[in-house]
């Protein structure tokens, strides 16, 4: 089981960013994917998830400060979650991750597999 992040960089404010999340090792259709972030001295918290499990409707859900901004998806293979990221602000920048639990929610505790993190940084 794996998960791979990318696409983190620097982007000036108001740019946009797509970050990935290639998963290996299982099949998603029977989980959920979320994206987190953690800033320096922060607590990470939730950025958006989706549920592809039995249960799920392939519903997507956002935290309130990146609504309408941000949009989750995934490729065709199922194999690839992406976060892509508009209108940026120098308060997204964070360490970005995805993880893998039983249903989406926008709890870190109930994820079981991490990926290792990918950096957005957002200059003013």
């Amino acid at each position: 089981v794996q998960l791979v992040e990318s696409g983190g960089g620097l982007v000036q404010a108001g740019g946009s960013r797509r970050l990935s999340c290639a998963a290996s090792g299982f099949n998603l259709d029977y989980y959920a994917i979320g994206w987190f972030r953690q800033a320096p001295g922060k607590e990470r918290e939730g950025v958006s998830c989706v549920n592809f499990g039995d249960n799920g409707d392939g519903r997507t859900y956002y935290a309130a400060s990146v609504k309408g901004r941000f949009t989750i998806s995934s490729d065709n293979a199922g194999n690839t979650v992406y976060l892509q990221m508009n209108s940026l602000k120098p308060e997204d920048t964070a360490l970005y991750s995805c993880a893998l639990g039983p249903i989406a929610t926008m709890a870190p505790d109930d994820y079981v597999f991490w990926g290792q993190g990918t950096q957005v940084t957002v200059s003013s």
